[in-house]
């Protein structure tokens, strides 16, 4: 499971020109589930998205959590993080998770969000072609991966 964390300001998905989806201060998630990924991943990476300490206390030191500063997170699935560029010059997606199972799995990462911080979790819709906007405040954008349970980067 591969997660792409943005600190934003404003952030927004939109698709077939609604909206789905909006936050202000807090996270964009962009969430890509692979082949093998379990629900422990699903917990272990929320759990660690809710106390990154990336928020700017009162001496503008990163040391505040979004549960620090009542922030919200908006998370969409993004099967293409799973892409393997190893060979030629069009990606191959055999990795990503199937997508029943990639939907139950990112699904339950948004629950398992939504149990861990004190703010809104909005998402985009899984499968659909969406519009995602925001402003990266920072700009500051973390990359973690997990696997069996454990981070790896």
């Amino acid at each position: 499971m591969k997660a792409v964390i943005q600190r934003v300001s404003h952030a927004s998905v939109t698709v077939d020109g609604s909206i789905t989806g909006e936050i202000d201060k807090g996270f964009m998630i962009l969430l890509g589930v692979a082949q093998g990924d379990t629900e422990a991943d699903c917990e272990k990476l929320a759990d660690k998205i809710s106390k990154l300490r990336i928020f700017a206390d009162e001496n503008d030191k990163t040391n505040l959590s979004i549960n620090d500063i009542g922030g919200d997170i908006l998370a969409v699935s993004q099967f293409t993080l799973l892409a393997d560029c190893h060979h030629g010059n069009r990606p191959s997606f055999i990795c990503a998770g199937k997508p029943d199972e990639a939907n139950r799995l990112f699904e339950l990462f948004k629950a398992k969000c939504a149990e861990k911080i004190n703010g809104k979790v909005q998402s985009g819709i899984f499968g659909a072609q969406m519009q995602v906007a925001l402003t990266n405040d920072g700009p500051f954008t973390i990359c973690l991966e997990c696997k069996n349970g454990e981070i790896l980067a």
